[in-house]
């Protein structure tokens, strides 16, 4: 005997119906309904739907279609790295997809994270077992969400006697400051903008996705003025747990922060040169307030292909030692989608994934949906 309860809002959105339902074996295909409920939609959230679901209504519909897209590039991007690895279909356990988060809202009334790339469609074309939707269960117990690679950090770069602040420097720079020590809590969280707002303000400036090796940066001067109007913000004096994304950190932000530093004429360069230097600058900031005897930073993501960057970061750092999860053997560029394989990997033993003392949590949770090819 199994008991199910089965869960289904229909296009008329008069309520929730739920049912209670048993399933025998014995005799054979024998159903029972123990229960059956209806739960109101309120007006709110049926207008709400209503609203989403309305005909033309191309933000939806968008969102829709990316999702399906997203998730056939996931499927092809592994199907490659398979081939790419000279493995076959029945080698891989499983997938483990992050997915493109397009919206990050821990901090909303109703919390939530959004990431497209339909796992369903990532399993059925390549045939694998796939595992997605890391961070609802974490927002569900009260969490962030995010950051959510700490546990992989410290599965791989934990030295004993040795305090590590390991820093992905992706879109949004994130840090997690190991110490070193048995069973020590491990507190990690995102500093602020890691690339995302060099990538934007040279694509707006100069039509480029990228400031390779930092090599515009170079160029400028940090302004003091500015730089100090961009620290000023309120993200980096809150506590830990906390996370960010391009919903704090976006285009209109910086030109924010450029028209209130008044109508000093500044090059472009200057001001590619300052965001470099409000990466860095909250990076360690972060960091000595939260770590200040640690001995290393660990780079890692995007970023640490930034030389000019990098260079930067030994500077601050001073004694602290700075190298890439190159030099241990840990591609810098792929440590992110190593721990969701990983992620994946503790999903199908059932062993916790997120680290609450990051997130925030109520407690540590098996992380992530399964979708089956079959």
């Amino acid at each position: 005997m199994a008991i199910f309860v089965g869960l289904m809002s229909g296009t008329s959105l008069d309520g929730i119906d739920a049912v209670a339902v048993e399933f025998a074996e014995q005799p054979r295909g024998t159903i029972r309904t123990l229960a059956a409920a209806c739960t109101p939609l309120s007006p709110d959230i049926r207008d709400r739907i209503l609203r989403l679901c309305s005909p033309g209504n191309d933000e939806v519909d968008a969102l829709g279609e990316l999702d399906a897209a997203l998730g056939a590039l996931f499927a092809s991007a592994a199907t490659d790295v398979i081939r790419s690895a000279g493995l076959k279909r029945g080698d891989i356990t499983a997938i483990g997809s992050h997915g493109q988060t397009v919206s990050h809202g821990p901090g909303a009334p109703v919390r939530y994270s959004l990431q497209l790339g339909d796992p369903s469609v990532i399993s059925a074309q390549t045939g694998i077992l796939t595992v997605a939707d890391f961070r609802s269960k974490d927002i569900a117990l009260g969490g962030q969400g995010a950051p959510l690679v700490p546990a992989f950090h410290r599965e791989m770069f934990d030295v004993p006697g040795r305090g590590v602040a390991v820093v992905n420097i992706g879109g949004i720079a994130n840090v997690t400051l190991l110490s070193g020590t048995p069973n020590g809590e491990v507190l990690a969280f995102d500093t602020g903008p890691g690339n995302t707002l060099l990538d934007q303000w040279i694509w707006h400036v100069r039509g480029e996705k990228l400031d390779k090796a930092g090599a515009w940066a170079a160029t400028g001067e940090v302004d003091e003025y500015l730089l100090a109007g961009m620290l000023g913000d309120d993200y980096f004096d809150l506590p830990p747990p906390k996370s960010t994304g391009r919903e704090d950190f976006h285009l209109g932000w910086l030109l924010g922060r450029l028209a209130e530093a008044g109508d000093l004429v500044r090059a472009p360069a200057d001001v590619q040169r300052t965001l470099l230097e409000l990466t860095c600058q909250s990076i360690l900031s972060a960091v000595e307030r939260y770590q200040p005897d640690g001995e290393e930073l660990l780079l890692c993501g995007g970023g640490a292909r930034n030389s000019v960057l990098v260079e930067r970061l030994k500077t601050l750092a001073g004694k602290r030692r700075v190298r890439t999860t190159d030099e241990l053997g840990a591609p810098s560029a792929a440590i992110e989608a190593m721990a969701f394989g990983w992620l994946a990997h503790r999903r199908l033993r059932h062993l916790p994934g997120n680290l609450p003392s990051a997130t925030g949590a109520s407690r540590p949770a098996v992380l992530g949906g399964i979708f089956s090819p079959d």
